[in-house]
């Protein structure tokens, strides 16, 4: 941990930085991106790499105060120090609690405890006039609640206060298998709408397999475990879930339990296999890893390169999204997935407002209702070449139609008018107005739609 004067410090550097600047588009220059879009940047890049330090852990009103650029890996670590955790992590080790909450994150305690900026207090914010502004939910709340979901199109958070829940030193895990969707998505609203307000289940998510193959898992903190499974090396936890209808993991590792494989996604990197996975497993098995191999593909084009040696069997379409539905269009939602789509597998994990008195503009949801997040993450193969974004046009559509909600971590293909209909317009252009008055950073369409 860092004390509060070295990050005054800091920030008055990078305050002295960007007004120097003489840029008229700027953007941060980071160590680390959860983006699953590329971008043509050309702007003026603002260093924030150092912002990324726990500054202090109040244990007795259960806040931590944080850098934004601070991945969840060095928050958990400080945090579980003092028994305690940030009450929603998003699953990847990389992801950073400014992202987070600029973007959209959630995790198995989502059902509790909302989205990940459900859990903010408070964050300093970095305007592109070189101005930092506090803001709460009394002072400048108009960006403290319109700060989600804009993507560092308003600013960038400085500094964060997070809330925090106690744990304990284990996790007890049970996965309960379904062959009905209308059964699973039942049974997974009653035990969020039953559990929520207790302390007996502290986590809900779920898997998808196929059609008639899927799980609830609930979890919660235990004092005491009668084994402890790893799933840092030979043992893969995803497939884990369908072995053992109880399990038991170090609170560190269950929080981290989708990081080791990417969720299942190591499978294009080589690493379920058993040898391989043997001789490069303790190297391999981390999201950090992943992101640097994906990204060396993306900027040497050795996919592509490859495919015009060997040539290609099939064509693909990436399609890498979230998207949250509610509870009662979960089973149209998925029927729809399953045959139209056909990833396999989804991640599931419930998610419900936290307080209900609150609105977060850009990322608005009903307050009574529980959404259901499908995490899907692979490619489409097809023999016949369909245009482009075809699928993922397709789900777009699907989740307007169910009233649904998508995250823009990866590639969008609405057009404008359509776009700005569903993220609100009317409030991003009042608050665009009043905190990027110079214009010097992307809109919001711009960013994740034109990838600018």
């Amino acid at each position: 941990m860092i004390g509060i004067q070295e990050y005054i410090k800091k920030k008055q550097n990078i305050i002295l930085e960007l007004k120097n600047s003489n840029s008229d588009s700027i953007s941060i220059n980071k160590k680390t991106s959860n983006l699953f879009r590329s971008r043509d940047n050309s702007s003026s890049k603002i260093n924030v790499k150092d912002f990324n330090n726990v500054i202090s852990i109040d244990t007795h009103n259960l806040v931590a105060e944080v850098e934004g650029m601070c991945t969840y890996e060095t928050l958990v670590d400080e945090c579980l120090k003092f028994n305690l955790m940030p009450a929603v992590v998003p699953e990847l080790k990389t992801i950073t609690i400014g992202g987070a909450s600029t973007g959209v994150g959630i995790e198995s305690s989502s059902f509790k405890f909302g989205f990940v900026h459900e859990t903010i207090l408070e964050m300093e914010v970095l305007l592109s006039d070189g101005s930092v502004v506090l803001c709460n939910d009394k002072s400048n709340k108009d960006l403290f609640f319109g700060f989600p979901n804009s993507y560092g199109t308003f600013g960038y958070a400085l500094k964060i206060k997070v809330k925090l829940v106690p744990v304990k030193k284990f996790v007890r895990l049970n996965h309960i298998k379904y062959s009905d969707s209308k059964k699973f998505f039942y049974d997974l609203n009653k035990f969020c709408l039953q559990y929520r307000n207790d302390n007996l289940v502290d986590f809900i998510d779920g898997v998808v397999f196929n059609e008639n193959d899927m799980y609830i898992t609930l979890a919660n903190f235990v004092d005491e475990a009668s084994f402890i499974s790893d799933y840092k090396f030979m043992n893969i936890y995803y497939k884990s879930i369908k072995e053992k209808d109880v399990d038991y993991l170090t609170a560190l590792d269950y929080i981290w339990r989708w990081d080791y494989d990417w969720f299942w996604c190591s499978k294009h990197f080589l690493v379920q296999n058993k040898l391989f996975r043997l001789l490069l497993g303790k190297f391999m098995l981390k999201s950090s890893k992943y992101w640097k191999i994906m990204f060396f593909n993306r900027k040497y084009k050795l996919t592509e390169k490859f495919e015009k040696v060997f040539g290609k069997k099939y064509f693909t379409e990436s399609v890498v999204q979230d998207v949250e539905i509610p509870v009662k269009n979960a089973v149209k939602f998925l029927d729809f997935f399953n045959k139209d789509i056909g990833i396999k597998p989804v991640w599931v994990c419930p998610a419900m407002k936290y307080n209900r008195k609150v609105d977060y503009s850009l990322y608005s949801t009903d307050h009574d209702t529980l959404y259901i997040n499908f995490g899907f993450w692979d490619v489409v193969k097809t023999k016949e070449q369909f245009p482009v974004g075809y699928f993922n046009k397709k789900i777009e559509s699907m989740v307007k139609k169910l009233h649904g909600k998508k995250s823009l971590y990866s590639d969008s293909f609405y057009n404008e008018e359509e776009f700005w209909e569903l993220y609100n317009s009317k409030v991003y252009s009042k608050l665009k107005k009043k905190y990027d008055s110079l214009k010097k950073l992307k809109t919001l369409y711009q960013k994740c739609v034109l990838r600018k």
